[in-house]
C-alpha cells in the first residue's frame, strides 16, 4: 500500500510542572486522615489488601537493608558476596528510594482517555502515548519543546498497541480499532501497513516486535494473531483463541518464544517454528476471569498476567503447571476504563501495577485509595504504593523507563511522570 500522509494538528498538550517544594503524604497518612473525617470512621488502620498466596509468606513487611550497598559491591569484588544476594540488596535500595517518588510533570493533551503507552527505548525522558481517538503524542520531558502531536481520526481509531521501532526510532508501530496494524513516523506519514481488516467489525487489539528475528506480531478481537517480518510479509494468520487476543508478547530472550492472552480466559505459549493451527500451542494457562495481559520478564525466565478482576499471576517459564505466584489485587474491568495492565520493572524483579479499589474485593477497607502498587517479583510482598492526593484517578498504565528510574502513568486524560525527588533537585 503506498504510503500516505496523517492530519497533523498544532494543538499544544497542557503540561505542569509540579513543585518539588511540596511533600505528598503517603497513602497510609491520606487514608488515616479520610477515617477521621468520618463520623463513624473509627476503626483499626488500613490492613495490607494483597494477601499473596506464596508458600512460605508470612509477612507483608518491606524488609531490612541487609548491608550498605558500597560494603555489598566490595564484598562481591572480593568474591565474597553472590550476585542474586548483590541484586536483593540494590533491588532493596530502590524500593527505599521509592518513599521520594513525586509527580513532577503531568500532560494532559488528549480529548480521549490515554490507551497505550511505551518509552524510547535509549532516551530516558522520552515517552509515547496513544489514545482512544487515535492520537499519538511523542514528549521528551527534560526539554521545554512542545510534545509532538499526531492526530487521530477520533471515535473508533483508538490505539490498542504502540512499539518504536527497534531499527528506527523515529518511528513506530501501531495497532488500532480502525482495522490496521501499521508502521508510522513521527511527522504523521503511514510508512507500511501491516494488516489491515478490512472491516468496521474486525480490529486489532494488541502488538508486538522483535529486532533480533525482525517479527511483528498483532492480534484481533475475533481471536486471530498474525505473524509478519519487517518487510511486511504474512508468514501466518492462525485462529489462535475463542475471543479477542487481548495481549502478545514475544519472549526478549528467546523470540521464538510466544504468548497471547485472551478474553477466553487462557493465556497461551507458542513456540512460533511449530505452529500449525489453534491446537499447537505448546502450554494452555487457564484463568478464572478474562486476562489482559501477558509479559515476559526482562530475563526471559518469568510471565505475568493480569486478569480482569483481582488476580495478578507469576509464572515461571521451567514450570508451566501452576502459577509460581498468585498476588489477589482489586483491577477490575470497567468498560469506559483502559484496561489494568501490571508490567516489570526493566532492572529489578519487582511489578507494578495500578489499583482499582473494589467493595467486593476481600480485604477491600473503607476510604481505600486508587495508588499504584508495587510488589516484590519473588515474594509477592506489597513493597511500596505511590499516590498524589492531587491525581488521585485511576493510573491504568504504569511503566519504568529502560533505565528503571522514571515511571510514566496512564491516568484518564491525563499522562503523570513520576521520579525521585533528590534526582530532580540535582536537576
Amino acid at each position: 500500500m503506498a504510503p500516505k500522509k496523517r492530519p497533523e494538528t498544532q494543538k499544544t498538550s497542557e503540561i505542569v510542572l509540579r513543585p518539588r517544594n511540596k511533600r505528598s503524604r503517603s497513602p497510609r497518612e491520606l487514608e488515616r486522615e479520610a477515617k477521621k473525617l468520618c463520623a463513624n470512621g473509627s476503626g483499626s488502620s488500613r490492613k495490607c489488601d494483597s494477601d499473596c498466596l506464596w508458600v512460605g509468606l508470612t509477612s507483608l513487611e518491606i524488609p531490612p537493608l541487609c548491608r550498605n550497598l558500597v560494603r555489598a559491591l566490595h564484598q562481591h569484588k572480593l568474591g565474597e558476596t553472590a550476585w542474586p544476594s548483590l541484586q536483593q540488596s540494590l533491588q532493596q535500595s530502590f524500593v527505599r528510594s521509592l518513599d521520594t517518588y513525586r509527580i513532577f510533570q503531568k500532560a494532559a493533551p488528549f480529548d480521549r482517555r490515554a490507551t497505550s503507552l511505551a518509552w524510547h527505548p535509549t532516551h530516558p525522558s522520552t515517552v509515547a502515548v496513544g489514545s482512544k481517538g487515535g492520537d499519538v503524542m511523542l514528549w521528551n520531558f527534560g526539554v521545554k519543546d512542545k510534545p509532538t502531536f499526531i492526530k487521530g481520526i477520533g471515535a473508533g481509531g483508538s490505539i490498542t498497541g504502540l512499539k518504536f521501532n527497534p531499527l528506527n526510532t523515529n518511528q513506530f508501530y501501531a495497532s488500532s480499532m480502525e482495522g490496521t496494524t501499521r508502521l508510522q513516523d513521527f511527522k504523521g506519514n503511514i510508512l507500511r501497513v501491516f494488516a489491515n481488516s478490512d472491516t468496521c467489525n474486525v480490529w486489532f487489539c494488541s502488538l508486538d516486535v522483535s529486532a533480533t528475528s525482525q517479527m511483528v506480531v498483532t492480534g484481533d478481537n475475533v481471536g486471530n494473531v498474525i505473524l509478519l517480518n519487517m518487510d511486511g510479509k504474512e508468514l501466518w494468520n492462525l485462529r489462535m483463541h475463542k475471543k479477542k487476543v487481548t495481549h502478545v508478547a514475544l519472549n526478549p530472550c528467546c523470540d521464538w518464544f510466544l504468548a497471547t492472552a485472551s478474553v477466553d480466559q487462557t493465556v497461551k505459549i507458542w513456540d512460533l517454528r511449530q505452529v500449525r493451527g489453534q491446537a499447537s500451542f505448546l502450554y494452555s494457562l487457564p484463568h478464572r476471569h478474562p486476562v489482559n495481559a501477558a509479559c515476559f520478564s526482562p530475563d526471559g525466565a518469568q510471565l505475568l498476567t493480569t486478569d480482569q478482576k483481582s488476580e495478578i499471576r507469576v509464572y515461571s517459564t521451567s514450570q508451566w503447571d501452576c502459577p509460581a505466584g498468585l498476588i489477589p489485587h482489586p483491577h477490575r474491568h470497567f468498560q469506559h476504563l483502559t484496561p489494568i495492565k501490571a508490567a516489570w520493572h526493566p532492572r529489578y524483579n519487582l511489578i507494578v501495577v495500578g489499583r482499582y479499589p473494589d467493595p467486593n474485593f476481600k480485604s477491600c477497607s473503607p476510604y481505600e485509595l486508587r495508588t499504584i502498587d508495587v510488589f516484590d517479583g519473588n515474594s509477592g510482598r506489597m513493597m511500596c504504593q505511590l499516590y498524589d492526593p492531587e491525581s488521585s484517578g485511576i493510573s491504568s498504565l504504569n511503566e519504568f523507563n529502560p533505565m528503571g528510574d522514571t515511571l510514566a502513568s496512564a491516568m484518564g486524560y491525563h499522562v503523570l511522570i513520576w521520579s525521585q525527588e533528590e534526582a530532580r533537585t540535582r536537576k
